[in-house]
């Protein structure tokens, strides 16, 4: 009589009480699962983390649901296979742009160039900063307040702009016939210095009235301070350099871009930068 070797010419290349090796199966919503130590099958409807491990949970007959953890002991179609967390999802992204609406470069802060970029006062560098920031920061320019434009005259007398060490200068209400233009026009052919501006009384005018939920910014009669009556006529308290603060904070709240801000300022910003990077500039 002749006995069947079970086990073959070779017992270890086949075991025919070996289990079938687990396949690795991604957890997801619409997956039919068998439990093989309860019998339990049902469809998973849940997956997710709880007190820090990857469980789903599966909807069977009659509603019931139970939940498991991920791992081994599960079947799919008469298989084994073995449940694991699903992979994060990856989404394409393009380039990221800064406020300016440049494209961001990974680089650190360079070092401090000898040029600068002032404005008037600590709101315009504040505007300034949160749009062009990270902008200036790769390029190394430091922007300054000068106090207001009055005192241009002394600045550029400290600083001694040159072709090389080079100031630029952003005004606010630069137009024919102002204080402001009449202060800065015998700087304007000076080599090194750059000055520039918008048509709006005041730096919080070149943010868009859409922008801080406005159809515009209300008229200030000339001689009333223009930001006290702005925020007296917006209904915000205006009476303290404290409510001053307070109203351009919430203004400010609302740019996240250049997107926020007019174009009269934007160019001039763009220009000045330029100017203040030319080869040569240091």
């Amino acid at each position: 009589m002749v006995f069947e070797d079970p086990y073959g010419s070779d017992v270890l290349s086949d075991d025919p009480h070996r289990q079938p090796q687990s396949q690795k199966v991604a957890a997801a919503p619409g997956l039919l699962i068998e439990d093989l130590q309860s019998g339990f099958v049902g469809e998973i409807v849940k997956v997710g983390r709880v007190a820090g491990q990857w469980q789903f949970e599966a909807e069977g007959r009659g509603g019931i649901r139970r939940s498991f953890r991920m791992g081994r002991g599960f079947w799919i179609e008469g298989k084994p296979v073995e449940l694991v967390a699903p992979e994060p999802a990856v989404t394409k992204k393009g380039p990221a742009v800064t406020a300016s609406g440049s494209f961001h470069v990974d680089h650190r802060a360079r070092v401090a160039r000898e040029s600068r970029i002032w404005v008037e006062g600590k709101h315009d560098a504040e505007l300034v900063s949160k749009v062009w920031g990270e902008d200036l920061a790769y390029e190394g320019i430091v922007v300054e307040e000068l106090l207001g434009v009055d005192r241009l005259e002394e600045m550029i007398a400290q600083f001694q702009p040159s072709p090389i060490r080079r100031a630029g200068v952003l005004v606010d209400h630069l137009v024919p016939g102002s204080k402001e233009s009449r202060l800065t026009d015998r700087f304007a052919r000076m080599p090194g210095v750059l000055i520039l501006g918008h048509p709006y009384v005041d730096v919080w005018q070149a943010v868009k009235p859409a922008a801080v939920g406005i159809s515009s910014w209300p008229a200030v009669p000339r001689g009333e301070d223009i930001k006290m009556g702005t925020l007296k006529r917006l209904g915000l308290p205006h009476e303290s350099p404290g409510d001053i603060g307070r109203g351009w904070a919430r203004i400010l709240s609302h740019v996240h871009s250049y997107k926020d801000l007019e174009p009269s300022l934007l160019g001039r910003m763009e220009e000045l930068i330029d100017f203040l990077t030319e080869a040569g500039a240091r």
